[in-house]
């Protein structure tokens, strides 16, 4: 194999629990019918936005379990109805609203030597509402077990409202200097078939610990960042009569309301185009229609069922469809042609009735070409923007101190079992009380 097949996937879960046969059901609707990519990928990448409930969320652990155990579940059932294969989730990880799913097919696990992971949040007092979570793995390719083919994983979720683009690209510059990894190298489990390689496994991680470096744009490593990044068609929000300008369906290119005219407008083609923000990145073509924001009606005819396509073109009267959702990729770590990623497929999934966003995917072939800092450094890309922060590390220690606290009052006041927790409490206290004059009285 001199080709590893990645499949990334983006989707705005809008604080609600994913539809497992729903979303098995059109989970790799983004992949070629034949030809390459089309075959079951190596790795699957999910960037999984506002994945629960803030107090969920933002408390973390167990509460995040059945949202994270709901994708586990539409993988394993969508990887076996196609190809009857299986997928091992090996690293599942957040920032605040903001998760992260990492899964190698089951013959291709016991290949990733080590596995870094790295946070930081964006939103109200740098925490978790909006934020970015990182994921770093080495590959070790065949016939080279003491190195590895280093790939960056990214999930992000940037402001809102369509004059904050500015605000985004301030996040950009935060999550370059701020989403630092630790080198705290985990190892997935390796299954006993793989045993032999340990020692090669081991030997890989430690030389990663020890060479590479731990900014996001490590010289000699493949990044690909995928999420709600938020960017929009206008700098402000839609008037009653552009809202007669909105893509329709079945209408010829030349025709104003084909979405291609509206695509012109993206402030993130505009702000990578002039320098201002995701530096050095790129994105396939886009040849579909905006990704955000659905009506009310348009979900519940996804949810009623409806056998009709024109649920997909119902947008929201107050804001401008845009392509919220996105996929990004360093191309090339290195200069030259030889290492530089393929992308084969690039694609909206349908749209679920748990979401105003439809879910975004990447197909891409990355070439298994070792990394090797120490050798033909002329050739290596240092395409870091910015420098990072000394302070990051105390930032985010203080930001996740106050997600706790905000998780914790949300909890006892937004969510039934904390209400109940709440009620019992204060029946606790009542009754004490009482008790206590009785005893007093006497």
């Amino acid at each position: 194999m001199d080709a590893l097949d990645v499949y990334v996937l983006t989707f705005n879960c809008a604080r609600n629990l994913a539809d497992v046969d729903a979303f098995a059901n059109h989970f790799f609707d983004a992949l070629p019918a034949s030809g390459a990519g089309s075959s079951a990928p190596d790795l699957i990448f999910l960037s999984l936005q506002e994945i629960a409930p803030i107090a969920y969320s933002f408390l973390g652990g167990s509460y995040l379990l059945p949202y994270f155990d709901a994708f586990r579940r539409a993988v394993q059932k969508a990887s076996a109805q196609k190809w009857d294969q299986h997928y091992v989730n090996f690293l599942s990880d957040n920032t605040g609203m903001t998760g992260l799913m990492l899964f190698a097919r089951d013959d291709t696990l016991g290949k990733i030597a080590w596995y870094d992971t790295a946070h930081v949040g964006l939103g109200v007092q740098e925490m978790g509402n909006k934020g970015a979570v990182g994921a770093r793995l080495g590959y070790v390719v065949e016939g080279q077990p003491s190195k590895t083919v280093d790939l960056t994983f990214v999930a992000a979720h940037l402001a809102p409202m369509e004059g904050s683009y500015e605000q985004r690209n301030m996040d950009w510059k935060s999550i370059v200097e701020r989403l630092v990894f630790t080198h705290d190298i985990n190892r997935p489990a390796v299954r006993s078939s793989m045993d032999e390689n340990t020692s090669l496994l081991h030997d890989a991680a430690s030389a990663h610990a020890e060479g590479s470096r731990r900014d996001l744009f490590a010289p000699n490593a493949y990044l690909f960042l995928a999420g709600d990044l938020n960017y929009r068609t206008s700098n402000v929000g839609p008037s009653i009569r552009e809202i007669e300008q909105f893509p329709r369906r079945n209408v010829d290119l030349d025709n104003p309301s084909h979405y291609s005219h509206l695509l012109k407008n993206d402030q993130l083609v505009r702000e990578m185009s002039c320098g201002r923000t995701f530096h050095s990145l790129s994105e396939a073509p886009i040849d579909f229609p905006p990704t955000y924001k659905y009506s009310d009606a348009a979900r519940e005819a996804v949810r009623i069922g409806l056998d009709t396509d024109d649920y997909e073109w119902k947008w929201s009267n107050h804001r401008w469809p845009s392509w919220c959702d996105r996929v990004l990729f360093l191309d090339k770590p290195w200069a030259g042609e030889a290492g530089k990623v393929k992308p084969l497929a690039y694609n909206a999934l349908p749209l679920f009735a748990q979401s105003d966003h439809r879910p975004v995917a990447l197909v891409a072939s990355v070439p298994l070409r070792p990394s090797d800092a120490s050798s033909n450094t002329e050739n290596i890309r240092a395409v870091a923007p910015f420098s990072i922060d000394p302070s990051w590390k105390s930032k985010r220690d203080m930001a996740r101190r106050k997600e706790l606290l905000v998780g914790a009052v949300a909890y006892l006041g937004l969510t039934r079992e904390g209400n109940g927790l709440l009620f019992a409490s204060l029946l606790g206290i009542i009754g004490a009380w009482f008790i206590l004059r009785s005893l007093l009285e006497v």
